[in-house]
């Protein structure tokens, strides 16, 4: 069947996406759909947290988003960042959320706001604050005066905000929906009564702050009128909400799934995230977010879990660093476009369901003479071809035909007609830009504090009789608390000068000892899929001397857990240990968990600011013998900028894990030591079935995550710092800084499409390896011609595509030529080079 031009259906529509609200606007719904003015709206929306990116990248990723046909953006608001001491509140930088907004209204699109405060969002602690564990009497997220004083504070500030700057569509501004409380009814029945009414107190709390756009709660089945439950998951087509009059809206539609260190790296095809959102829209949906659609990278210690990422990639349309990651922008763009061709059908239309079995169904929506239809095939083994209105389609399994006329099939989920793009990474050149830079490292040891004579730590915060938990002690403050202790051996002693065990039983994340400052070993613990603690026992021989013996241990978080319930009481760190000395031969124990212990928190290069530009300890800094495989050592090199507007990246494989710095702006945690699985990877992925975030997965038995995003807003125009504090020990010599972009594009377009092909960065195409049109075979970079192909497809695309950015090519007989196939539907296959 012939299908519209996706460039004309752009210019068709481009008015009825993307309406700025510039004056007071009535939001309501009902059961069809959100009204604006009256008029009901399909809202297609995505997920951009402002704190994962930069200001200076927000514009573009907001650009980006509406032109791949999206009309809202959606974010989470995170009170951890904005209030981290109790009443001091911080809104600066990446954290200004009315900047950010804002930027979504000059651009024309609406906003959802997401207040919670609880967000989960593989955010450290779920975004709550760690200080509110100093509250007494406290327990988090249920029917707590102390914790709802807190929560109703912070939702007020924000609410307050929103309206000081006329941002809610009731003011003229772009928010349209508002979000409290977040994913609770998962975790509502561990808190019995109590959790039934703190989402009452919830429900009330938002109404009463009338800010004239309808709220939500996402996940929550039992959501109060008038707030209106949504849907969050791979499938929503089947879900309905509470209550008939409430929308059917799906607040989020995971393009992918997140990445834990040492996991396989998780991906979803874009022929599946289409085919869910095309049966929720066959379905009687009208609101749809899709949860990433850019991901982003968490800064700093801003990483949940535990052990989740640096990177937030989530396989989300717009990569990490903003990148368009084709075909998944591209494909879902283009179904962007029907869907908001025909909003006024499927939101007012008199829809009509036939079941043809085997898991093939028509939906059809008539509304003035208007006629939509779609066909759904959520059958997992089977294509189907069906007749329907006295003309046959053939439906591949697991997806969805959308026609707009119901006569013209004008898109399906499974046929991709949009380019994907290669990436590549490319070395940092010179400033002459002709040879990569090499980097030239200095380094300094961390100082191993001892006990002084006098019983006490330079910076210590507390001492003590107990084995206190991580949290109590540090507040997150830093991911490092270390415990301190000292034992005195008398010659008599039978552990005097002799080898023996060291035995800890800890809830940390990872755990560092020390004897008489000497480094004895690490240990990291194994996460337990059946509970939330990270517990595990720490052994190693020690040989202690006669006299004054100091024992440290360094207990490190690696993000707190973002979601579950009662996450307060998780324990962490040497949490009453024990921590005793075992001779195993002799059997004899000494405990050492009512010693008196030190605690220190951090580490000392951040006390002397080694990761900061400018301090006054930079002259300490060694440019001979750099060593390597040593734990606890700073490092430092400069770096000039790269050329070029491509995102940069550092690859750190080599070192082991610790911080990274660049001009005194953390880029996050790395670890590159921390290797995915050998075995698992799904090497070639078939969609045609239920998603989770096991399936589909890649990188079996490589680094967990070598490359770190450096934002070019913390780049300055000439020399850069990069520091790195090594906590387990590896070696610099290879870490490069480097740009990433497209290298090679392909596409496999099928007849009647424009095909769009683009490079990035203002880089051109130079080369057409492979075109032929007709039925060629193969994949990108394998690409064979088929039985019969057009004469004219490589020298057409060659004429219109080398030496340009970008180039559109009518997928047709008429401008390739004729195939001479006896096929019904032919292909374009095209890889070029950019």
């Amino acid at each position: 069947m012939a299908r519209p031009s996706c460039c004309v259906l752009v210019l068709c529509f481009a008015a009825l996406l993307f309406a700025s609200l510039s004056s007071a606007t009535d939001i309501s719904f009902d059961g069809r759909g959100l009204k604006i003015d009256g008029e009901r709206t399909l809202i297609l929306s995505g997920s951009i947290h402002y704190p994962r990116s930069t200001p200076e990248m927000w514009l573009d990723l907001i650009k980006k988003a509406k032109e791949g046909g999206i009309n809202a953006i959606e974010t989470y608001v995170f009170w951890d960042a904005h209030e981290p001491v109790p009443r001091q509140y911080d809104f600066s930088g990446n954290l200004d959320l009315v900047r950010f907004i804002k930027t979504i209204q000059n651009e024309g699109l609406f906003a959802i706001l997401r207040i919670g405060p609880y967000v989960c969002a593989e955010w450290n602690y779920g975004g709550l604050p760690v200080w509110l564990n100093n509250i007494q009497n406290i327990t988090f997220r249920t029917n707590n005066e102390a914790f709802k004083h807190e929560m109703k504070n912070f939702t007020t500030l924000i609410v307050n905000m929103m309206k000081h700057e006329n941002l809610f569509a009731s003011q003229g501004g772009p928010v349209i929906l508002a979000q409290i409380e977040n994913e609770y009814h998962n975790i509502m029945d561990a808190y019995g009564q109590d959790g039934k009414d703190y989402v009452q107190w919830c429900a009330d709390l938002a109404l009463s702050f009338d800010v004239g756009v309808p709220w939500i709660m996402c996940q929550q089945e039992d959501a109060p009128q008038p707030i209106i439950n949504t849907c969050n998951g791979f499938y929503c087509d089947s879900w309905e909400p509470n209550n008939e009059n409430s929308p059917k809206m799906w607040t989020e539609n995971w393009t992918g799934w997140f990445q834990d260190w040492g996991g396989l790296h998780p991906q979803r095809t874009v022929k599946d995230v289409a085919f869910a959102v095309g049966r929720f829209f066959q379905y009687g949906g009208s609101l749809m977010n899709y949860y990433m659609y850019h991901g982003g990278t968490n800064f700093g210690h801003t990483s949940g879990g535990p052990f989740i990422t640096t990177s937030y990639d989530y396989d989300a349309p717009l990569d990490e660093y903003g990148n368009l990651q084709q075909p998944k922008w591209g494909h879902l763009r283009n179904l962007h476009l029907i869907l908001l061709s025909v909003q006024k059908n499927l939101l007012y239309g008199y829809r009509r369901d036939v079941d043809y079995g085997n898991m093939m169904s028509a939906t059809v929506y008539n509304y003035e003479g208007k006629c939509v239809a779609f066909l759904g095939n959520a059958n997992k083994h089977e294509d189907f071809t069906i007749n329907f209105q006295d003309n046959n389609y053939t439906v591949p399994r697991w997806s969805v035909t959308v026609l707009p006329d119901c006569f013209t099939e004008a898109y399906n989920t499974a046929k991709i007609n949009s380019q994907t793009s290669i990436m590549v990474n490319r070395p940092n050149q010179a400033d002459d830009g002709s040879e990569p830079y090499k980097l030239i490292w200095v380094w300094r040891r961390e100082i191993i504090e001892d006990i002084k004579k006098n019983g006490l730590v330079r910076d210590s915060v507390i001492s003590t009789n107990k084995l206190l938990d991580h949290l109590s002690v540090t507040n997150d403050t830093s991911d490092y608390l270390w415990y301190m202790t000292r034992l005195e051996v008398n010659p008599g002693d039978p552990f005097c000068d002799k080898t023996v065990t060291l035995h800890v039983h800890t809830y940390s994340h990872v755990l560092h000892a020390f004897v008489n400052s000497k480094y004895i070993g690490t240990q990291v613990a194994i996460p337990d899929p059946k509970n939330n603690h990270f517990e595990f026992v720490f052994e190693k021989n020690v040989k202690l001397k006669p006299g004054t013996n100091d024992i440290s241990l360094v207990s490190v978080t690696v993000g707190l857990q973002n979601y579950g319930d009662h996450i307060e009481d998780i324990p962490i760190g040497i949490h009453g240990g024990p921590v005793q000395l075992i001779d195993y031969a002799a059997n004899i124990t000494k405990d050492l968990s009512s010693n008196e212990w030190i605690y220190k928190v951090g580490i000392n290069g951040i006390k002397q600011q080694l990761n900061k530009v400018h301090t006054h300890h930079q002259h300490n800094w060694r440019a001979e013998t750099l060593p390597t495989n040593r734990p606890f050592v700073w490092y430092k090199t400069t770096f000039p900028s790269p050329l070029g507007t491509d995102p940069v990246v550092v690859d750190l494989l080599g070192l082991g894990k610790g911080e990274a710095w660049v001009n005194g702006k953390s880029i996050g945690r790395y670890w590159p030591s921390k290797t995915a699985p050998k075995d698992g990877c799904s090497y070639k992925c078939d969609y045609n079935q239920t998603y989770d975030g096991g399936k589909c997965v890649t990188n079996c038995g490589k680094s967990t995550q070598r490359y770190y995003h450096i934002p070019r807003e913390f780049l300055d125009d000439r020399e850069n710092v990069l520091v790195l504090f090594e906590e387990f020990g590896g070696t610099p010599d290879d870490v490069t800084v480097q740009t990433v972009t497209v290298g090679t594009v392909c596409a496999h377009a099928y007849d009647n499409n424009n095909l769009q092909l683009s490079c990035q960065g203002g880089r051109v195409f130079t080369d057409i390896r492979f075109a032929s049109f007709g039925d060629p075979e193969g994949t990108c970079g394998s690409f064979k011609r088929g039985t019969c192909e057009a004469p004219w497809a490589l020298s057409y695309i060659q004429n219109n595509c080398l030496g340009r950015e970008s180039c559109v090519i009518p997928v047709s007989e008429y401008y390739l030529g004729p195939t001479g196939c006896h096929s019904s539907e032919y292909r374009l296959a095209v890889e070029a080079v950019c």
